[in-house]
């Protein structure tokens, strides 16, 4: 789900790991020159998932990093399983009340701009829950600490899978 720590837990991760940690939204943003809401207002949601198609696809013949895709990308089964096979999906699970609190700019967030983000969130939750719980791992981030969440993920990234 956007918001629940992806981008901070991945980078402290990825510092501890002492690996290269990729942002797949900041990177598409960078490659398109243009933010993920305008990609969405101007070439729709497809485009933008065929882009994080391609970004997957040439990531998952780079070993070694600390990977987070945006919430959407869990949906793209061809997605997941060029990356499940070379590295370990960790699914930052909150509940869409949680990641409401947290997020602080809905309007840049295409698919919760314009509405109420408690049942935009409950909406792509319920639409993505069973997906998610595919994920090699679970971790609660309403149960876990910020750094009890970053050494859960430095264990996961030191094991080979």
């Amino acid at each position: 789900m956007p918001g629940v720590g992806k981008t901070t837990i991945g980078k402290a991760a990825a510092r501890r790991l002492g690996r290269q940690f990729l942002d797949f939204d900041q990177e598409i943003e960078r490659r398109a020159g243009m933010e993920v809401r305008e990609i969405f207002r101007l070439r729709g949601e497809d485009h933008f998932r065929s882009m994080e198609f391609a970004l997957s696809e040439e990531l998952s013949e780079t070993g070694g990093m600390v990977l987070s895709p945006g919430g959407g990308w869990i949906t793209q089964p061809k997605s997941v399983e060029l990356l499940r096979s070379a590295g370990r999906i960790i699914y930052l699970r909150a509940s869409p009340e949680a990641v409401a609190r947290r997020l602080r700019r809905v309007e840049t967030r295409p698919l919760l701009a314009g509405r109420d983000p408690v049942i935009a969130l409950r909406e792509l939750y319920q639409k993505r829950r069973a997906l998610y719980e595919t994920a090699d791992t679970v971790l609660d981030t309403e149960r876990l600490a910020r750094q009890q969440l970053i050494a859960k993920v430095v264990e996961l990234g030191s094991t080979t899978k």
